[in-house]
């Protein structure tokens, strides 16, 4: 018997204020195999990922299957999903601790203490403190989150994100506004997380191609809201491909230790 995809989405289309955001996009996610979704600023790609996680509907048309069954409520859905972006940290109380933060999301809550009638066990603080070793951030655990830097931040929430135990994890855009070394060390988590035997499936979305990690051996090009390409990521990010994306501002890729890195004219 063949196990279902974790998610597959058939000729999905999305439309809003008159416009096409989405123009029938097929997409299907192996569970365990992690993919990169790429695409310029208005492509489409957080549209995509809203609808595979239920939160608005294909409205103009397609199929979504979650593990082979399309689903009505998808609360018990949501929350087996983990997302990491990089404007989550602005709902974030700033005097919270950061080992608050990330026992939070256990939870799903946004402020650890705006449950009402839950206190979160020892072991849960005990757990979240391993998380946040795993991350390299142990030392930030009493630290209010406000104070923390973005780099900090990012990875407090990708602790976070991990302690609801997800099956599938979307990291949208979460590079967004961290300098050179911030980014990298925070790959370089993502990366750690990806080889870990218990990893959830992550969907890393961003438009530059060199954040995408040699774990994301799969990848996705949205451009005008329809599939550029989709496959092996080495496969698909080809120097003819991302002259056309990006209207030839790229002109060769380089690739190194198993990351591609673009070069412009």
């Amino acid at each position: 018997m063949t196990a279902h995809a974790l998610l597959e989405l058939s000729d999905v289309s999305y439309q809003a204020n008159g416009a096409r955001i989405l123009d029938g996009v097929d997409w299907r996610i192996e569970r365990g195999l992690h993919w990169a979704v790429l695409g310029r600023n208005g492509a489409g790609k957080t549209t995509l990922l809203k609808i595979a996680c239920g939160y608005i509907w294909p409205n103009a048309g397609g199929r979504v299957l979650r593990e082979g069954v399309e689903l009505l409520d998808l609360r018990a859905l949501r929350r087996s999903i983990g997302w990491v972006t990089s404007t989550l940290g602005e709902q974030i109380p700033p005097r919270e601790a950061a080992v608050d933060t990330v026992v939070s999301g256990r939870y799903a809550s946004l402020g650890l203490f705006r449950l009402c009638g839950e206190r979160p066990s020892s072991d849960e603080y005990g757990e979240a403190k391993e998380m946040m070793e795993r991350f390299g951030i142990a030392d930030l655990e009493r630290r209010p989150f406000g104070v923390l830097s973005q780099g900090e931040r990012q990875k407090t929430l990708l602790a976070r994100a991990c302690m609801a135990w997800p099956m599938l994890m979307i990291l949208d855009e979460p590079c967004a506004g961290l300098d050179p070394a911030s980014r990298e060390s925070f790959l370089a988590a993502v990366e750690q997380l990806a080889e870990t035997p218990d990893a959830p499936t992550l969907v890393l979305v961003t438009h530059h191609i060199e954040e995408v990690m040699p774990a994301f051996t799969s990848t996705l090009v949205l451009d005008g809201g329809c599939v550029m390409s989709s496959g092996p990521t080495r496969e698909v990010l080809s120097e003819g491909l991302v002259e056309r994306l990006y209207d030839g501002a790229i002109s060769k890729l380089v690739w190194n230790k198993g990351r591609c890195w673009p070069i412009g004219c």
